[in-house]
């Protein structure tokens, strides 16, 4: 028996498991209260794609069978060969089974109905990255077909990565939701609940917790405290994560709490603490940011004087209970940074609640969950990162934050080095100038790999109108210093925003298009602008040269339809920015005139051809601030004395020979200088806890007695150590 059950329902990722209970059940272990995790999702997905799953889902598709497509025919006739085959690509899937990659790559192994139909790429995708990785493509578009088949013919509600996505997204009215609700289940409901089920008989909890992150979660969160509600009433049953924070603000609406008794909003350590003690005391009667229904009406109860824990309380995320060996790992190879959200499990953390930033004008950031910005010390990250590491036995980690501060990316970068760590990792950033190229370096020597941040709009004008704090020559001398490092960049890109004129948005597909022909982006994606209800533009639109679209609020308020005052439709932009997009992630089309890639007239953009060439231009490296880190990321040289003369005149001189991981080289100096640069190396090595600052490192220069630091420290020796790994942080 727990105290808690902790629900993510169906359903999120099929790679690794949505961290919002991780991170509850971490904080509840500090408090020693008991509780049990559970992703239903991955649970659900397993027992439908099984071999006893499939066969069930062929028998309860007979019914349909009359109005079958074409594609539906072919999928259906095939049923003994996916029967056959789906219980080993699973588990070639979940890793289990890695000799089947070369019985999938040939063909006939699998069956292939529409999805196959995509394979033209194969050979950009999988020239060079192995045989693994292309079998991991071809088994997603063996499991696509087989969720196509489900959706036409047992359940239209289904996604792998959603569920009735429809239902929850922006529902004003809760109507829809509420009728949907009183229909029987579905099939891919009745796997649910019978899991459910089982697992409230064995862990017989006092509070069910569910983590709603999505549209797409919110059907089913429904589904299952309905069941909870109808078979097990002494149960209290919570809603709580990302939907219920953007979406659920301003609930009034008193049918939601037929099957829920508490809805929570933001952090949800000290709600869910303060709701069990109510469960054990109902005259405790303190909350905190949680709506429920007294006397028949919708309250919001947030009368507890206790603050929320720090960062630095809330305990290491805790895995335990999840099927962490079962999990798929996909490929969709259509974008190189989607692929890391659906391949590989990773550990989920965040450097920082909050955004440090927190001014754009398209995000909610009138919300604490933004708004509140606190910094996790990098020794206490990096403790649970080899905590997590022991928990889970997996070294990858994804920091989730809104965008990860690059002053706390380098602490942790120099504390997973001076640890001697091997770990993977990757975070979403700002494209802000502090990513020298020296401190992109250091993220890759501590196993960063990729980042992800927005760039929107490729225009000064709206940049400065998003209140972005970038410029677009910003931000491509930023991606050109992670691309040298070897990270891999991915860059959010958005259309639509307000008052954003056609021609703006060609000359951003311009720019665009530069950036990935010079090599500085290597993924992206075009999203049309929303707007929401918390963001500047949804508080205040008339500012935006928006007119919002009213709607009674009962339910759900986030997504806010309006009117741009320019009347243009940018709808129409959709297809021919996210196929050039495609083109020139395959790194061809570049001399496509950018008319080609729409149907309608367009007009010529109004960017130099070398604009982006010329923002990487003109780099100073000759000016370091005095309070920089000066670190040592590369070995121990071996040394060399030997004597050199010239004109009746000797001196002694000193060789250094270095040996990085792929390839050797040498710097000559004079005796002294050498001795010192030896000694230095030592001193600012990256395992050392103590750091040197740039006027440390020249205050120990002088004080040995040698002369003109400077004319030293710029000299060909240096700067081919500063090639190799001495840092400037």
């Amino acid at each position: 028996m727990k105290n808690t059950l902790l629900i993510t329902p169906p359903f999120t990722q099929l790679n690794t498991p949505y961290p919002a209970t991780a991170y509850l059940k971490g904080f509840l272990n500090t408090k020693n209260i008991t509780s049990f995790q559970m992703d239903l999702g991955i649970e659900v997905i397993l027992k439908l794609f099984s071999k006893e799953g499939l066969q069930d889902i062929f028998k309860e598709s007979q019914a349909h069978k009359a109005v079958f497509s074409d594609n539906s025919k072919r999928i259906f006739a095939l049923q003994k060969e996916y029967v056959k085959t789906i219980d080993s690509v699973i588990a070639f899937l979940q890793g289990n089974n890695p000799t089947l990659a070369r019985q999938i790559c040939l063909d006939g192994f699998l069956p292939e109905a529409s999805r196959f139909t995509q394979l033209d790429d194969m050979d950009w995708a999988f020239g060079s990255m192995g045989m693994q990785d292309k079998a991991k493509h071809l088994a997603t578009l063996y499991l696509e077909d087989l969720s196509d088949f489900i959706v036409e013919t047992i359940d239209e509600n289904f996604g792998f990565s959603r569920y009735a996505e429809r239902l929850g997204r922006s529902a004003n009215s809760f109507d829809e939701l509420y009728d949907y609700l009183k229909t029987e289940p579905t099939y891919i409901d009745l796997i649910t609940l019978k899991i459910l089920s089982e697992q409230l008989k064995e862990v017989q909890p006092k509070l069910v917790c569910f983590s709603v992150p999505f549209p797409g979660n919110l059907y089913s969160a429904f589904r299952c405290a309905k069941f909870i509600k109808e078979n097990y009433p002494e149960i209290k049953v919570s809603m709580g994560g990302g939907f219920p924070n953007t979406e659920l603000r301003d609930l009034k609406e008193a049918r939601v709490f037929e099957f829920f008794d508490f809805i929570t909003l933001d952090d949800g350590e000290l709600p869910v603490e303060l709701l069990l003690e109510n469960i054990e005391d109902p005259n405790y009667n303190e909350f905190k940011r949680t709506f429920l229904l007294e006397e028949s009406k919708v309250v919001y109860k947030n009368n507890s004087l206790r603050h929320d824990y720090k960062q630095s309380e809330v305990g290491t995320p805790d895995y335990t209970d999840l099927f962490l060996d079962r999990y798929i790992s996909v490929i969709e190879i259509a974008n190189p940074m989607h692929s890391l959200w659906s391949d590989g499990r990773w550990n989920k953390l965040t450097m920082a609640h909050g955004c440090y930033w927190g001014k754009c004008t398209f995000c909610d950031i009138s919300l604490d969950y933004i708004k509140i910005y606190e910094p996790i010390a990098a020794r206490t990250l990096v403790d649970r990162m080899e905590e997590l590491i022991a928990q889970t036995g997996h070294n990858g980690f994804h920091f989730v934050d809104e965008a990860a501060p690059p002053a706390l990316m380098r602490e942790v970068a120099l504390e997973i080095l001076r640890r001697n760590l091997t770990v993977t990792w990757w975070t979403n950033i700002r494209f802000e100038k502090s990513f020298t190229a020296d401190l992109c370096v250091l993220l890759k020597a501590s196993g960063c790999i990729a980042v992800s941040g927005g760039l929107e709009v490729a225009s000064d004008r709206l940049l400065e109108l998003i209140k972005k704090g970038v410029t677009v020559e910003q931000v491509a001398k930023v991606t050109r210093n992670f691309t040298e490092a070897g990270i891999m960049v991915h860059a959010y890109l958005m259309y639509g925003y307000p008052t954003q004129t056609i021609q703006e948005t060609i000359d951003s597909l311009e720019m665009v298009r530069q950036m990935f022909e010079l090599g500085i982006l290597q993924s992206g994606f075009w999203h049309q602008f929303a707007m929401t209800a918390h963001s500047p533009v949804g508080l205040n639109p008339e500012e935006f040269g928006v007119v919002p679209q009213i709607n009674e609020i009962t339910f759900a308020n986030n997504d806010i339809q309006f009117k741009d005052k320019t009347g243009i439709n940018h709808d129409k932009f959709s297809f021919g920015l996210k196929k050039s997009l495609f083109n020139y992630m395959h790194g061809i089309c570049f001399d496509y005139p950018l008319q080609d890639w729409f149907d309608f007239k367009i007009p010529n953009t109004k960017v130099q051809p070398d604009f982006i060439y010329e923002c990487l231009q003109n780099e100073n490296h000759f000016n370091i601030k005095p309070n920089a880190k000066i670190v040592w990321i590369g070995g121990k040289p071996f040394e060399e004395t030997f004597t050199k003369s010239k004109k009746g005149n000797s001196w002694e001189m000193m060789k250094l020979t270095f040996h990085d991981k792929r390839e050797v080289f040498e710097i000559t100096t004079d005796k002294d200088n050498g001795a010192w640069l030896q000694n230095l190396l030592e001193k600012i090595a990256s395992t050392n806890e103590k750091k040197f600052t740039f006027n440390e490192v020249k205050a120990d220069y002088e004080n040995s007695g040698l002369e003109d630091f400077e004319l030293f420290w710029y000299s060909k020796p240096v700067n081919t150590l500063r090639d190799f790994g001495l840092l400037a942080l």
